[in-house]
């Protein structure tokens, strides 16, 4: 099918999408006072619904009286307080019956749960169109995913959607393990379909990129850009990729409850999306936190949202001449690859996914200590059930390898990294467990 009679089809099927995806490109044009401008009305008018129509923030903000509009004078929300009240943080006047329940195992080591609504995903979906256009990328052309997150690439998941991803010009391939033979399928799909993008996880991408360069696999003309998400993008990755691809490569932030925080332009500008966020970098103890507000989810507003990520917002316009702000990344989301006996690399997704619905845990790392065997250290209030053991042991020994031995310690508090990150998996060698405390 041709790209427009494509474009065509999936505009007819998703009106809305490509409503919101013109009113953001719109906002490209405002000058950055202008976008400036916007933004604070955005921000007060959250504020006021989120006090009025959120239980959780209509006590912890009260009435509003004598807020001076300034963000820095609200309090932070922790992944604590969204996991100790969910059904608090969720508009009062939501239809229970249109909305559901999304989760993310999170990249900083503390899963949880998040309320969802089709506005809140159409208004994604446009925003990462819009993304996709700062490479020069245009609807109704292929991109191809890498994706780990089972429950989005299954039947009805974001990338799973076979009739609209086929309209749109896209397709997913699970990227949870990455064997020689499946790197090696990935070049014949790029081969064959020839997608103008690649969108996925770093380490999946630079993984591909290692075994095109190993085995002086040859890639089709039509690349046009390579976008690493999910995780933390060094440059040795990034030019890993560029050599494998022959095409630029693109940084994306964002995560499941707030997508589409910061794209990358082609002059290398991280771009943050001021129109849908507001993001603040707050100093801490060696590293700059960030803090995202979202200024369009009503249904479950996150209000200094405490992402468990570092960075800094930076002065200056971008060469590209976009109105939009620009940050850099700090040392976050950097994760391992779990290494199997029979040569294969587990993606740390894998991992994350088994935790799901376990709101009780507080803070989780799993650490491989040997080919056969890993260590689960968890911070929660009371030892797991022996049957959810169980079942965790079960999933280890079916979706990653049937000799690997579960060992589940509970600790106070899981220790962080020199630079004080939290490390959520740790491959085989790459760091001690810590000793149970209970």
């Amino acid at each position: 099918m041709i790209p427009l009679l494509r474009h065509g089809l999936h505009r007819l099927r998703h009106p809305r999408r490509y409503t919101l995806l013109e009113q953001l490109l719109a906002h490209q044009s405002l000058s950055p006072q202008a976008l400036e401008a916007y933004q604070r009305q955005a921000l007060a008018a959250m504020i006021r619904h989120a006090a009025a129509n959120v239980p959780f923030y209509a006590r912890r903000l009260g009435d509003l009286t004598g807020w001076d509009g300034a963000i820095e004078s609200l309090p932070v929300l922790a992944k604590e307080d969204v996991r100790g009240h969910l059904d608090d943080l969720l508009d009062r006047n939501a239809h229970r019956r249109r909305v559901g329940i999304g989760h993310t195992g999170g990249s900083t080591g503390q899963p949880l749960a998040f309320w969802y609504d089709q506005a809140k995903h159409e208004l994604m979906r446009a925003g990462m169109m819009r993304g996709f256009m700062m490479s020069g990328w245009r609807p109704g052309q292929k991109v191809l995913y890498l994706w780990g997150a089972r429950q989005d690439v299954g039947k009805g998941g974001v990338f799973g959607q076979r009739l609209t991803d086929a309209l749109a010009g896209e397709r997913t391939v699970a990227a949870l393990e990455y064997t020689e033979a499946r790197l090696a399928h990935w070049v014949r799909l790029i081969r064959r379909w020839r997608p103008v993008l690649l969108y996925g996880y770093a380490s999946a991408l630079a993984e591909l990129a290692r075994h095109v360069i190993d085995r002086h696999a040859a890639l089709p003309d039509s690349l046009m850009g390579v976008y690493s998400t999910a995780e933390m993008l060094d440059e040795s990755q990034r030019a890993l990729m560029q050599q494998a691809f022959g095409c630029k490569v693109f940084n994306q932030y964002g995560c499941r409850e707030v997508p589409n925080i910061a794209w990358e332009c082609r002059h290398g500008g991280m771009h943050v999306m001021a129109d849908l966020v507001l993001l603040e970098s707050v100093p801490g103890e060696g590293e700059d936190r960030l803090l995202v507000t979202s200024l369009t989810n009503r249904l479950m507003p996150f209000i200094r949202y405490d992402l468990g990520d570092s960075g800094r917002l930076l002065r200056g316009q971008c060469a590209c001449g976009s109105p939009f702000p620009r940050m850099e990344m700090g040392l976050c989301r950097q994760n391992d690859l779990i290494h199997t006996r029979d040569g294969r690399r587990i993606h740390p997704a894998a991992f994350n996914r088994m935790l799901y619905g376990l709101t009780q845990v507080r803070q989780y790392q799993w650490v491989q200590t040997a080919p056969d065997r890993m260590v689960l250290n968890l911070v929660c209030p009371e030892r797991l059930d022996e049957a959810v053991v169980a079942r965790l042991a079960a999933d280890l020994a079916r979706e990653v390898d049937p000799a690997m031995a579960l060992e589940v310690n509970y600790l106070a508090e899981i220790p962080r990294t020199a630079s004080g990150k939290h490390r959520f998996v740790i491959g085989l060698g790459q760091g001690p467990a810590p000793q149970a405390a209970w």
